[in-house]
Order: structure tokens, then C-alpha cells, then sequence
């Protein structure tokens, strides 16, 4: 009797452990948007293998776990996640940024921003904290309170606090509409609890916020800050890495700043 209920219980952990995974596989189907159908056809698979892994009724490999994910996108954390729902061991480091290991994508990053100067550009992490700068950024900083400032900080709140870079910002209703629509999807791609506070505090609409620009000669829409009597146009790009194998690594991007006029190119070169 005792052997037999042992079976019995390991069988039905099993299952139950499978079942997570096929739920987490589900619940990022969902999110994507995709059916059964769309996600077979992108891995390769049948749509019944699908409904199975998803109800728990076949056991997905390793591989065939992060197939999956890999055609709905999920972030290396969240892989990790569903290989040890299935029972696996999580495939994905995240070492700190100063592990030796990481130094030759960190000393490329920092080259980066070095090579962007005179224009500011800065790297920050998944939840928008600020990891490195480049020196033309240093200046801006003297604008902020203190507390601001202690780390880390944090991109979103330094600029759109009132002790922040917000009383700089001419257009603050656009530069947030942007920060909103960013992280708005952001949540949407991979939901956590942190970003999502960040949002409730600093980017739900206000009801005395009046309603963004567009201005339709502009092909990007520029942050416009007045500094010193005079105002400066930047527009930013982003840029991540594109084959990470660490977490670390994929959750940090670059954002470059350029000046969107020669007005405010002169500010930088002089």
C-alpha cells in the first residue's frame, strides 16, 4: 500500500507541477495575443501539443519550454521561472553588472557612452534605475534635490518629480504621455509589481494635467528643457543588446540623447 501511494503522490506531483508550467505557458499565449493555432505554427509544433502542454497533460522538455517561449517573447527571467515550474534548472544567469564575466559587455557599453559625448546618454535597468552615465549628464543632476540622487536613482521619478528635472521640462505633458506609453507597454510584455507602483506614482493621469502637443513638423517628439534663459530640443534613442544570455544584460538598455536643433547642438559643443 505504501509503495503504491507513494507512486500515486509522485505521479500526481508531476502532474501538478507540469500544470504550472503549461498555465505560466498559457497565461504568456494570452498576453501575446496569439492562439494555440498562431503559437504551433511559430514553433514548429502541433496546435494539439500545445493544448496538452497547456493543460498538463504532456510533459514538456527543457527545450521544447523555452521553444515556446522563445516565440512569445519572454524575458530570461520569466524563462527561468517556467523551467522550474516544469522542474528544471533555470538555463539563465544574472550575475551583478560588476561581475568579472560581464566586463566586456560592460566596458562596450561604457564606450558607448563615452563615444556619445558631448550629448548625454545614460544606461538603465529594467525598472528604469539609472546604472551609468556618461559625463555630460553630471550637470543636469545639480538640478535635482539630494534625495533624488541617493541610489539608486531613478530615471522616471528624476524626471518628472517637482525636486527632479520636471520645473526644467517645457513640454513635462509630453515627456510624460512618452514615459507612460513606455512603460504602459513594458507592463504589458512582462508585468512586475515595482514598475507597476512606479506608474500609480509618478505616470497616472492627473486630472488638472493638461493634454500633450503633437507638433507635426517634428518627426520624433522632443523633450524641451529651459536651462539658463535658453531652451534645449533632444530627442533620445534606445538601444539593448541583442543576443543576451545573461539577465543582467537583458534588462539594461542605453538611451542616447541628440539634439533635435543646431541651437541646441551649439549648447553641447561649446
Amino acid at each position: 500500500m505504501t509503495s503504491h501511494f507513494m507512486a500515486f503522490r509522485a505521479t500526481m506531483s508531476r502532474l501538478m507541477i507540469v500544470y504550472a508550467v503549461g498555465e505560466l505557458l498559457r497565461q504568456w499565449r494570452k498576453r501575446r495575443g496569439l492562439s494555440q493555432l498562431d503559437l504551433a505554427i511559430a514553433a514548429d509544433v502541433s496546435a494539439r501539443h500545445v493544448s496538452l502542454v497547456e493543460t498538463g497533460r504532456s510533459t514538456p522538455s527543457a527545450d521544447m519550454i523555452l521553444r515556446l517561449a522563445d516565440q512569445l517573447h519572454v524575458p530570461l527571467r520569466d524563462r527561468n521561472q517556467l523551467l522550474l515550474a516544469a522542474g528544471f534548472a533555470p538555463r539563465y544567469a544574472q550575475r551583478p553588472l560588476d561581475d568579472v564575466a560581464l566586463s566586456g559587455a560592460l566596458d562596450a557599453v561604457r564606450r558607448v557612452l563615452q563615444a556619445h559625448e558631448p550629448y548625454p546618454a545614460l544606461v538603465f535597468d529594467r525598472r528604469w534605475n539609472i546604472v551609468l552615465t556618461n559625463r555630460a549628464v553630471d550637470p543636469f543632476f545639480a538640478y535635482a534635490a539630494p534625495e533624488l540622487l541617493r541610489p539608486p536613482v531613478n530615471l522616471v521619478r528624476l524626471g518628472l518629480h517637482p525636486r527632479g528635472l520636471a520645473p526644467l521640462v517645457v513640454n513635462l505633458a509630453d515627456v510624460r504621455a512618452v514615459f507612460r506609453s513606455r512603460i504602459s507597454r513594458q507592463l504589458a510584455a512582462a508585468p512586475d509589481a515595482e514598475l507597476a507602483a512606479l506608474y500609480e506614482e509618478l505616470l497616472n493621469p492627473l486630472p488638472e494635467e493638461p493634454p500633450a502637443e503633437r507638433v507635426d513638423a517634428d518627426v520624433v517628439i522632443p523633450m524641451i528643457l529651459r536651462i539658463g534663459g535658453r531652451e534645449l530640443r533632444l530627442f533620445s534613442t534606445i538601444t539593448t543588446f541583442g543576443t543576451p544570455m545573461d539577465i543582467s544584460i537583458e534588462e539594461i538598455a542605453v538611451e542616447s540623447y541628440y539634439p533635435a536643433d543646431q541651437q541646441s547642438a551649439a549648447y553641447f559643443t561649446r
